[in-house]
């Protein structure tokens, strides 16, 4: 349309709030891809929930190192162990959503919501999940010399013979113990938990035959099978280990549809830019294809995964629908 020198010139059916509405959602637009582009422009705070030396704070320095290269510095390392990661996950929820602060969290995460009198915060709406890094199976163990000789002879056993039998793990409500039950609940046997101080005790145990069988994430067992004093029944994932090939899933054992994996996964405060999720996306993609984060979960018999958003987020929520009845079948709570 035409307009006379001097006419200002007018947008026909759209009203000035409207036009000024539209003006400011494409700045918006703009200035949030401008800030991926140049993000980080200061340190990423990584929360670890875990104490300094264990596998999620190694995971967490080794991504950590691998994301400095494309970052062109280093994140920092924030330990907030405690209270089954609950400490951690509320810091987040109080950060601002944009991506400078971050937070590594393990596969108890969203089951806290279950194992806790309460939490203070919304498993799912108070957090932007951004990818699922890796994945490890668990190993049930015995001892080398053990009568038990397939999974499928232990579970014999104990339906022959209800709670004569028990099992060690690192603790109430850990992954270990949640392994345990899960294999008792959909094997219909009942089998004693024990819980121990941590993986190593409870594998000493099964060594100096004062418990049939263990539970262990590959990163605690791994050292002790290959040729040592213990071997694996089966392994708890879904696929065979590509560090035990050799050892059948519990599934191949005759437990059809068991799939048990610790993950690890980053996530944001809620709100994030979907622009700087996509680029946090991109970047740990990256970072697991670093020889130095691929050596580190060989070493733990962990995977990386890399997933999206979208999937990390449907991944969770579909965790805790599995496992909530488990969780009340077995009373797990915290001690």
């Amino acid at each position: 349309m035409e307009t006379r020198p001097g006419e200002r010139w007018k947008m026909p059916g759209l009203n000035t709030k409207i036009a000024r509405l539209l003006l400011g959602t494409g700045l918006l637009l703009a200035a949030s891809g401008a800030q991926a582009d140049n993000f980080p422009s200061k340190p990423v705070h990584i929360l670890v929930p875990y104490a300094a030396g264990g596998a999620v704070d190694v995971l967490a320095r080794t991504i950590g190192q691998a994301l400095a290269k494309s970052w062109g510095q280093q994140p920092v390392i924030d330990n907030r162990p405690g209270a089954g990661g609950i400490i951690a996950s509320q810091a987040l929820t109080q950060a601002p959503p944009d991506g400078y602060t971050l937070i590594l969290v393990a596969s108890g995460h969203p089951l806290n919501q279950f194992i806790y009198p309460s939490v203070p915060y919304d498993t799912f709406k108070d957090f932007t999940a951004i990818s699922e890094v890796a994945s490890s199976p668990l190993a049930i163990v015995v001892a080398k010399d053990s009568p038990y000789k397939s999974l499928g002879d232990l579970l014999a056993a104990a339906k022959k013979e209800p709670d004569k039998l028990s099992y060690g793990m690192s603790g109430n409500g850990t992954s270990a113990h949640l392994a345990g039950e899960l294999l008792k609940y959909m094997a219909g046997v009942k089998i004693v938990s024990i819980p121990y101080k941590g993986g190593a005790p409870a594998l000493t145990a099964v060594i100096a035959g004062e418990i049939p069988v263990s539970l262990n994430p590959l990163a605690e067992a791994i050292g002790q099978l290959e040729g040592g004093p213990v071997r694996a029944l089966a392994v708890t994932s879904a696929q065979r280990s590509k560090a035990l090939p050799d050892i059948p899933t519990v599934t191949e054992a005759g437990v059809s549809g068991y799939d048990v994996s610790v993950w690890w996964g980053f996530l944001g405060p809620a709100k994030m830019p979907p622009e700087i999720v996509a680029k946090l996306e991109t970047d740990l993609k990256t970072a697991l294809q670093d020889a130095s984060v691929l050596s580190t979960l060989d070493k733990i018999g962990a995977t990386p995964v890399g997933s999206s958003s979208k999937e990390f987020d449907a991944y969770m929520h579909a965790e805790a629908t599995k496992w909530e009845p488990v969780l009340k079948a077995a009373n797990i709570r915290a001690q």
